[in-house]
Parts: structure tokens; C-alpha cells; sequence
């Protein structure tokens, strides 16, 4: 781990829905260096790719598509400190990467250079204003530990 990392430990926490017993998996980053400024990336960035399946989760290829998605993006938008993926949730058909990010404009530039190479991705993006991380703090929060 580089020591300017801005994300020191991830963790993974799964969701059951109590009628149907499907599962939503969420990747999260547990813990972040202390030394880093939230402030420095106050702007949330959700991309939302939406699947179909019969189990709500993605079939082993769309799977395969998404990692290369996110292993196109991490160098780029993580490069120089900013962004960060701070939580990505697979379920239900849908996954959700949520970055924080230094701007809107510049993410949307590192962004379209990362998949200049990449076939057509059927996504949305969505931003807004969140500079002291609520919504990561929430589902934090809401995280209960399981420990076996």
C-alpha cells in the first residue's frame, strides 16, 4: 500500500432482503488515512449500471465488463488524489460505484478518457454536492459487524 493512500482498509458487508432472500454485497471503504481532507473531494459521483438477472446479481461475463470498468477508472480518477471509491454495491440488477471527487467537470474528462477504448456502456451517472460524506457516513453507520 502506497503511503499516500488515501483508502487504508476495505471491507465487504451483505444485505439479505427479508421476504425474497436476495443479497446486495457492498464493498466499502472502511477505513481512510486520517491525514486526508474529505473537504479536498466534495462532490459525489454515483455510476449506476443496470443488468438484468434472474438472482439479481450480474452473470459472470456483464460481471467481468463491470471489473474492467472499474480497473479502467482506478488509475485514472484515484491519480494525484482525485477521487475516491468509497463504496460500490452489486444487487437487485444494479451496481453503483460511488466516488468523491475534487469536480464534476474534471471527473467527467477522466472518466470518458478511461472508456475511449472500451465498447458502449449502458450507464447513468448522477452527482451532487456531498462534502462532508454523508451518505458514506450513513451507510457506515448502519454497518453492524459480524464477527464468527
Amino acid at each position: 500500500m502506497a503511503a499516500d493512500s488515501i483508502v487504508l482498509m476495505w471491507a465487504t458487508a451483505i444485505s439479505t432482503h427479508a421476504q425474497s432472500g436476495r443479497k446486495i454485497i457492498f464493498r466499502f471503504a472502511k477505513e481512510l488515512n486520517p491525514a486526508f481532507d474529505r473537504a479536498s473531494q466534495p462532490i459525489r459521483i454515483i455510476i449506476v449500471w443496470k443488468y438484468e438477472s434472474a438472482t439479481g446479481m450480474p452473470a459472470t461475463e456483464e460481471r467481468e465488463r463491470m471489473e474492467l470498468l472499474e480497473d479502467a477508472l482506478e488509475p485514472l480518477l484515484e491519480h494525484d488524489g482525485f477521487a475516491t471509491l468509497a463504496l460500490v454495491s452489486t444487487g437487485e440488477n444494479l451496481r453503483e460505484w460511488t466516488y468523491y471527487a475534487k469536480s464534476e467537470q474534471g471527473f467527467a474528462a477522466r472518466f470518458d478518457y478511461a472508456i475511449t477504448e472500451m465498447p458502449e456502456l449502458r450507464i447513468e451517472i448522477h452527482s451532487t454536492n456531498d462534502p462532508d460524506w454523508d451518505m458514506y457516513e450513513q451507510f457506515k453507520a448502519g454497518v453492524k459487524e459480524v464477527v464468527n
